[in-house]
């Protein structure tokens, strides 16, 4: 709307000094009482945001998997909590190829019986965890381990293609991350089976107590073997 009537800034509308300039515009009336609703709004909003940016803070640095993955590039509290929600259990998906066709992240295949067409990606998976994949990918691109990749196939593809290969790389990056972690966390089967069994070899106690009989205080005389005889 201010650039409907000719205003224009380079940085952020919705921060401080961005409300402060709108609040600021010499607007027609209408377009001044839609400006004004809207920072109402926002601002009503602000404790809210700022309230759950807390919460979503604690439970990263709470998170050993949220650790794991901001190891990677590009990513960040935020892409961390949202891809662990989105792929759930890391277990459901036996290898980094299942889980990058579960996140449409791979091309569509279409064939016929002389034919096989790689397509785009069909979107049919997680928007969330492409999204955010996708913008860290915005980042990976330009780091030192996937600079070359990005180049080479932006020259082949496209850079659009290109973003999307780099997002598929972290995505299998954090799979086995994910993978890795929960293996070094499960107990060692060998260790559980010799614990029961050492279990099921130990006797259990009942929990009955047996007193000890009392003995006799009475003093018995040992017999003589003689017949006392009758008058």
């Amino acid at each position: 709307m201010a650039a409907d009537h000719g205003y224009n800034r380079t940085g952020s509308y919705w921060t401080g000094p961005g409300r402060g300039w709108l609040a600021e515009l010499d607007l027609p009336a209408v377009s001044r009482e839609i400006v004004t609703d809207c920072l109402a709004f926002t601002g009503a909003l602000a404790p809210v945001i700022e309230r759950l940016d807390g919460e979503l803070h604690q439970r990263a640095k709470a998170s050993p998997q949220v650790r794991t993955l901001r190891t990677l590039p590009g990513v960040g509290e935020f892409t961390a909590l949202v891809m662990l929600a989105e792929i759930g259990d890391i277990t459901r998906f036996g290898s980094a190829r299942k889980l990058a066709s579960w996140a449409e992240l791979t091309p569509a295949v279409r064939g016929s019986d002389l034919t096989v067409r790689h397509g785009h990606i069909s979107r049919q998976g997680s928007a969330w965890l492409r999204w955010v994949l996708n913008q860290a990918a915005q980042t990976a691109k330009r780091s030192p381990e996937f600079a070359a990749t990005y180049t080479t196939i932006a020259k082949r593809r496209g850079t659009k293609i290109a973003t999307i290969a780099i997002a598929r790389k972290l995505l299998t990056r954090a799979r086995h991350l994910l993978a890795a972690a929960h293996a070094a966390q499960a107990p060692d089967p060998a260790a559980a089976a010799t614990s029961a069994a050492r279990a099921a070899a130990t006797p259990q106690q009942t929990g009955r107590v047996t007193k000890p009989r009392a003995r006799s205080l009475v003093r018995h005389e040992p017999a003589t073997g003689r017949a006392r005889s009758s008058d």
